[in-house]
C-alpha cells in the first residue's frame, strides 16, 4: 500500500482515524487507516477479544422494482430466490467467461428490495454493467454515499454489541440482518464479516458514523475492543482463506478455480445466468488450475506477484502472501495446474531471486472454534 497522496476520497470516519493516531495509506482511491497500535496487535485483538474496521468505502447499491429478482438471478452466480427478507448472501457478478466481474453480498430488503455490497475499486464499474444488464426491468441506483459502514469483528463482538442495541443479537443467525437502533441510530446490523471470526457490519448515515464509532470503541474498552486498520483486516482474511477481490480472482479467474463453487447455483430454479455454460463445465469436468493455499518451508515472506516455479518451470505468481500473526507461519494463495494440488505438494517461490520451497496446505488456514 502507497503512502497517501493528492486528492483521495475519505470517509465519514476520517476525522476520528486522525484524532486516534492511525497511519492513513492511498487505497483503491480512499485513504483509508491500514493501522493504529500495529498490525500484530490489532490481529491478535480480533482473534481473542474484538476489532473495529472502517469499512465505508465499500460499495452499496439498490436494486429494486417487480424485476429485480428474475434480474438478479441472470447476473450473479447464486441462487437469489433462496434468500428470505433480512437475509444475505455472497455471491458474484458473473462475466461470460464464467470469471466475476466482482463479488458481492446480497441483502434481500423485501421481495422487490435488494442491497448489493460491492468492492470499492468496482463501484462505478458494477453500477455500470447493473445498468446496461437490466434494460429497465429494475431501478439500479448507487447508494454508496448514503451509508456508512462499520465491522465489529470478534469473539466478543455480540457481548459487546448487546449493550448498545435493543435488537436481539443471538436471534441473527449467520448471513441475516435486522434494522434498528445502535446506541440510539437508525441502523442495519448484519452478522457477516471478513475476518473469519464472529462479528457484524453496521450500515448507517454517513453523520452519524462518527459518534456511533466512538460508542462502540467506549462499549468495548474492558473487553479488548481495538480500532483496527486495513492491514490486520488483511492478514485476518487471508489465514481465514477468504480471496481478496483483483489479487486472488479478477476477469481472467473463473469462480471454480478460485475455489468459490459453492457459490454457483446450478439448481433447475436458478435458470440460465451469465457464465453458467462455463461454470457448469469446469464443475463436473473439473477446472484445469485451481487457487491453492501454502506455507512456506524455508525462511521467507512471499509476497503477491512474486513469481512460482514448479521445479524449474514457471507456474503463475503469488497471489496473497504474509505472515499469519494468530499461526505464526508465513502463509499465501496462488494459482497453480489442478493435476499439481494435492496436500503435501512442494513447489518454489521466487524471493528476490532466492528460489525458497512451499508446501500446498488445507485450507482455510485458520477456523475459529464453535
Amino acid at each position: 500500500m502507497e503512502t497517501a497522496v493528492g486528492t483521495l476520497r475519505k470517509t465519514p470516519l476520517n476525522p476520528v482515524h486522525r484524532e486516534l493516531g492511525a497511519k492513513m495509506v492511498a487505497f483503491g482511491g480512499w485513504e483509508m487507516p491500514v493501522e493504529y497500535s500495529g498490525l500484530i496487535t490489532e490481529h491478535m485483538a480480533v482473534r481473542g477479544a474484538a476489532g473495529l474496521f472502517d469499512v465505508s468505502h465499500m460499495g452499496e447499491l439498490e436494486v429494486e422494482g417487480p424485476g429485480a429478482l428474475g434480474f438478479l438471478q441472470r447476473v450473479t452466480s447464486n441462487n437469489v430466490a433462496k434468500l428470505e427478507d433480512g437475509q444475505a448472501q455472497y455471491s458474484a457478478l458473473t462475466l461470460p467467461n464464467g470469471a466475476p466481474a466482482d463479488d458481492v453480498i446480497v441483502y434481500r430488503r423485501g421481495p422487490e428490495r435488494f442491497l448489493l455490497v460491492v468492492n470499492a475499486a468496482n463501484i462505478e464499474k458494477d453500477l455500470r454493467r447493473l445498468e446496461d444488464q437490466s434494460r429497465g426491468q429494475c431501478e439500479v441506483k448507487n447508494r454508496s454515499d448514503d451509508y456508512a459502514l462499520i465491522a465489529l469483528q470478534g469473539p466478543k463482538a455480540q457481548p459487546i454489541l448487546q449493550g448498545l442495541t435493543a435488537l436481539d443479537l443471538s436471534g441473527i443467525r449467520y448471513y441475516h440482518f435486522a434494522e434498528g437502533e445502535v446506541a440510539g441510530h437508525p441502523a442495519t446490523v448484519s452478522r457477516t464479516g471478513y475476518t473469519g471470526e464472529d462479528g457484524f457490519e453496521i450500515l448507517v448515515v454517513p453523520d452519524r458514523a462518527a459518534d456511533l464509532w466512538r460508542k462502540l470503541l467506549e462499549a468495548g474498552k474492558e473487553a479488548g475492543l481495538v480500532p483496527a486498520g486495513l492491514g490486520a483486516r488483511d492478514t485476518l482474511r487471508l489465514e481465514a482463506k477468504m480471496c481478496l477481490y483483483g489479487n486472488d480472482m479478477d476477469e481472467t479467474t473463473t469462480l471454480v478455480e478460485a475455489g468459490l463453487g459453492w457459490i454457483v447455483s446450478l439448481e433447475a430454479a436458478k435458470g440460465d445466468f451469465v457464465g453458467r455454460r462455463v461454470l457448469e463445465a469446469q464443475k463436473k469436468e473439473g477446472a484445469p488450475r485451481k487457487l491453492v493455499g501454502f506455507e512456506m518451508v524455508d525462511r521467507g515472506i512471499a509476497r503477491h506477484g512474486y513469481p512460482v516455479y514448479l521445479g524449474d518451470e514457471p507456474a503463475g505468481s503469488v497471489t496473497s502472501g504474509s505472515y499469519a500473526p494468530f499461526l505464526q507461519k508465513n502463509i499465501g494463495l496462488c494459482y497453480l495446474p489442478a493435476p499439481k494440488t494435492a496436500v503435501g505438494t512442494t513447489f518454489h517461490v521466487d524471493i528476490r531471486g532466492r528460489r525458497v520451497a512451499a508446501r500446498i496446505v488445507p485450507t482455510p488456514f485458520y477456523k475459529r472454534p464453535q
